[in-house]
């Protein structure tokens, strides 16, 4: 026992020096974060507001202005182009100089008079985000607007909304309230997931180069020699590499929280506990990778792979219960899907073990079988 933990102790102190006198990279993993993270949390958001507007007002009346006006009073719509027909808001579109259309009937006065007001707006479908932002908002928007038109006729005695009223017609008012992010700020939803996908790159990327590395180095042999086994020899690549992500993901959070001010509900050490677990996962995931391919390209094509479904079908951005069984089932076999709900859940929620242990029981046999599978798959030769 003495002696595999000086093994390890040497391998580990082997480790540690190979990471510290590699400068460029150890600076990559610390840099590269934080432009992710300044990104995302200035550039991206899911919202999308000021959406550039074409109108064609048929109508010319003071209603048809009013309502065009309520459209720019939200501040979900700019009017950049007023043209005269719809085909040309139809070539507007297409040309991408506007994403949405509002189109006003010629009878829209008398419309409202009647109570029966339509208008017709047109929302470029290519761009997923505008387009929900823009349904959203002019929904929201339009029943404001009739709102404010039914409470001014039932004030002036408008006969046939008087009428309507009476029968019960006036629009249903309900109360909603949102829970753990009331003002719908896309940086408390954005970067729990954020801190988990950066952590998986560095960690997967890190660990899937350790092997490779060393065996175009030419330095593996000289491993190999060693009385180290494969189990040893994976965890003293383990250990430092997540000694480096946990300070990497401390520098993160700590900006999140302090910087850009998102909110921590949970046990700050429920999820360093929990982090662990996921850094492990990854790692071994990463250690896999780097025991199959033969070269650093292979390695960087398979962790490209990797990054590209974890950002996809991990519930980083795209909600998991809309997508097919099967894209669902590749999303389980990558770690970062049960950590988004893991650091989700203690971030923004505040939730407690009890209510992450499925998740938590998920990495930890994932952990695991990612460990013994590197173990088994780091062969004492070459070949």
């Amino acid at each position: 026992m003495s002696k595999s933990f000086q093994r390890l102790r040497a391998l580990i102190f082997k480790e540690m020096v190979q990471i510290l006198r590699d400068r460029r990279t150890l600076t990559l993993f610390f840099a590269l974060p934080l432009v992710e993270l300044f990104l995302f949390a200035y550039a991206v958001s899911l919202t999308i507001t000021h959406l550039p507007t074409a109108v064609v007002d048929q109508s010319l009346d003071a209603r048809s202005r009013d309502f065009i006006q309520a459209l720019v009073n939200s501040g979900d719509f700019d009017v950049t182009l007023v043209l005269q027909n719809e085909q040309q808001v139809m070539q507007a579109i297409d040309a991408g100089t506007v994403k949405v259309g509002v189109i006003i009937p010629p009878d829209f006065a008398e419309q409202v008079l009647r109570g029966k007001g339509s208008v017709l707006i047109l929302l470029d479908g290519s761009d997923s985000f505008s387009v929900e932002s823009g349904y959203n908002a002019a929904l929201s928007i339009t029943q404001k607007y009739s709102l404010a038109l039914t409470t001014e006729k039932v004030r002036s005695g408008g006969s046939l909304l008087v009428s309507n009223v009476s029968a019960g017609e006036l629009p249903i008012t309900t109360t909603t309230r949102v829970l753990y992010n009331p003002d719908i700020k896309d940086l408390v939803f954005i970067l729990p997931g954020l801190i988990a996908l950066i952590m998986q790159i560095i960690i997967v990327t890190h660990s899937a180069m350790a092997i490779v590395r060393e065996r175009e180095a030419g330095t593996l042999e000289q491993l190999l020699a060693t009385p180290a086994r494969p189990v040893e020899r994976v965890i003293g690549k383990l250990i430092p590499g997540m000694l480096v992500a946990i300070l990497d993901m401390t520098v993160i959070l700590t900006i999140g929280v302090f910087w850009f001010r998102v909110p921590f509900q949970g046990n700050i050490l429920l999820l360093g506990g929990l982090s662990i677990l996921f850094i492990i996962s990854g790692m071994g995931l990463g250690l896999v990778i780097s025991a199959v391919a033969k070269t650093q390209r292979q390695a960087q094509q398979l962790t490209g792979v990797i990054q590209l479904l974890a950002m996809l079908l991990t519930g980083f951005i795209y909600p998991r219960t809309t997508m097919p069984l099967w894209t669902q089932i590749i999303g389980d076999l990558i770690p970062m899907t049960y950590f988004v709900r893991v650091i989700r859940g203690i971030m923004t929620k505040g939730v407690s073990l009890s209510f992450l242990w499925t998740d938590t029981l998920t990495l930890i046999v994932y952990a695991a079988i990612a460990l013994a599978v590197a173990a088994a798959v780091s062969k004492k030769r070459l070949d």
